[in-house]
């Protein structure tokens, strides 16, 4: 089989994924709950588990908004944050359009371990213009980046079971409340900056996480 043949049936596969996910939108409620408490498959930086603050972002790699945030405010918020450990920063995957790609892209960061997981994540985020003109081409760049061959991309990128763990996270995603990306909870309260073109804002994120650091 070439390698533009398996690729095609991975993508069908995560289409099929894609299509649940979507179902899941209109099923699943919005106030059911579970952004500020850990969750299977959690990815996480910063402070261990049971931090004072923890800072839960809802995020696809092929969100253009969460491209932007990153671009803009992640080095700020990781130096100030995460670096110092003075919070627990946890991302969740959701796949946003394409979804065949999103689905493929968190599957490889997975595959790269915990190590290299957002290492993988930021990379496509910063490539999403590239990816979404040349997928296959993007997400292998950054797979074999990432030190994955080609072979176990493949591998990665059809398991049956990693598939069904990505709708599963999905799913909880939906059922925290969360109805677009990015989305950012601190301590399990949404942060919001209305009108804002490139997610929430630095400035009102920090506000609420130096709140909840303040207090006693």
């Amino acid at each position: 089989m070439s390698a533009t043949t398996r690729y095609a049936a991975m993508s069908r596969r995560a289409a099929m994924t894609a299509a649940a996910l979507t179902a899941m939108v209109a099923l699943a409620g919005c106030n059911s709950g579970g952004a500020g408490t850990a969750a299977d498959g959690d990815m996480a930086l910063g402070a261990p588990e049971g931090a004072k603050v923890t800072v839960v972002e809802y995020a696809s790699v092929t969100c253009h908004v969460c491209a932007a945030w990153q671009e803009e405010n992640w080095e700020g918020f990781k130096t100030r944050y995460v670096d110092t450990d003075k919070v627990r920063y946890v991302f969740r995957e959701i796949p946003t359009p394409p979804a065949e790609v999103a689905v493929a892209g968190f599957l490889i960061a997975r595959c790269a371990g915990p190590d290299k997981y957002f290492d993988v994540v930021h990379e496509l985020l910063a490539s999403q213009q590239q990816m979404m003109g040349d997928p296959r081409a993007t997400l292998f760049r950054v797979g074999n980046g990432a030190g994955l061959s080609n072979e176990r991309i493949q591998q990665c990128i059809t398991d049956e079971a990693a598939l069904a763990a990505a709708e599963e996270r999905a799913q909880a995603a939906f059922g925290a409340g969360v109805e677009g990306t990015p989305t950012f909870f601190v301590n399990g309260t949404k942060v919001t900056t209305p009108g804002s073109q490139s997610g929430t804002s630095l400035d009102d994120l920090s506000k609420a996480i130096d709140a909840e650091l303040a207090k006693s």
